[in-house]
């Protein structure tokens, strides 16, 4: 080969690279950064461009799609002193890529550590319950907290997320601690008033049994009664009807008492018809 195919072929590759290197095609979601001799040029964006070979460079690619940051997990402590196990995922935009690359060193690192510093300030505000029960309240102040920042580094904050909520290994056995107790308690509680309401029913009922066999003494002493004072009206001063009424209670007395498991021996007087003249007062 000679020389002058040499030199035509070298001076064909120059071409050929001059030309691959002032071509840049930038493909759809992308940003492509170029530099000047070192200094910050321009930003290219999708589709067919062209820069100047050997002199500008493209030196950071950068996506235009939403990115998704996953912030590690994280012990923070309420105002009420409990620990808890927190971590979120962000989604960012870089709207102006230039901000991104020149205005933070490592911008994912950065948004993680903003992210877990504003979380546990927002946490240390709140209390245990408020915290567990206020995902939403957190990811809104949590988003007010850090938008404005990152706006500076040419990042948008399209939305921050609370993935999870759980207190730590002690604080979960505290807790089911009270809860074992609080729930103890209320057994407690509830056996005490069961046993209340069965003794107030019970002692209701005793009273209401006695409140019934004192009517029914009533009763049937104004029975006896009236049943003496017919007897009295219909008889007047014959003492036959009398003595025979008495002897018939007196003779049901007896079997009464002979039926008791306590009587042994039942004495009868021999002249009931005197017995009942005792009684009646009359001799």
């Amino acid at each position: 080969m000679s020389v002058g195919t040499i030199v035509v072929l070298a001076l064909l590759a120059f071409i050929g690279t001059t030309i691959f290197k002032g071509v840049r095609i930038v493909p759809q979601g992308y940003k492509w950064i170029v530099q000047r001799l070192g200094k910050y040029h321009t930003t290219l964006n999708p589709g067919l461009n062209f820069v100047i070979p050997y002199i500008d460079e493209v030196a950071y690619k950068i996506t235009t799609k939403d990115i998704v940051l996953d912030i590690p997990s994280q012990e923070v402590i309420t105002r009420d002193n409990a620990v808890l196990v927190m971590n979120a995922v962000a989604y960012i935009n870089l709207t102006t890529p230039e901000k991104a690359v020149y205005g933070i060193e490592n911008y994912t690192w950065a948004i993680q550590n903003l992210v877990q510093t504003s979380l546990r300030s927002i946490v240390g505000e709140m209390d245990l319950d408020d915290a567990l029960s206020s995902r939403d309240h957190i990811k809104a102040k949590l988003k007010a907290a850090i938008s404005d920042d990152i706006s500076d580094w040419g990042i948008t904050l399209k939305t921050v997320e609370i993935q999870d909520i759980q207190p730590s290994h002690t604080m979960q056995a505290a807790m089911e601690a009270q809860a074992a107790a609080e729930r103890q308690r209320r057994a407690t509680v509830t056996k005490a008033d069961g046993e209340k309401q069965a003794a107030i029913l019970e002692a209701d009922g005793r009273l209401e049994a006695s409140r019934r066999d004192a009517e029914a003494q009533v009763v049937l002493a104004e029975s006896s009664q009236r049943a003496i004072e017919m007897i009295t009206t219909a008889v007047g001063d014959k003492e036959i009807p009398v003595a025979y009424l008495l002897g018939e209670q007196y003779v049901k007395a007896m079997q009464d008492l002979s039926k008791s498991s306590n009587a042994k021996t039942v004495v009868l007087p021999s002249d009931v018809l005197n017995a009942i003249r005792g009684i009646m007062g009359k001799h």
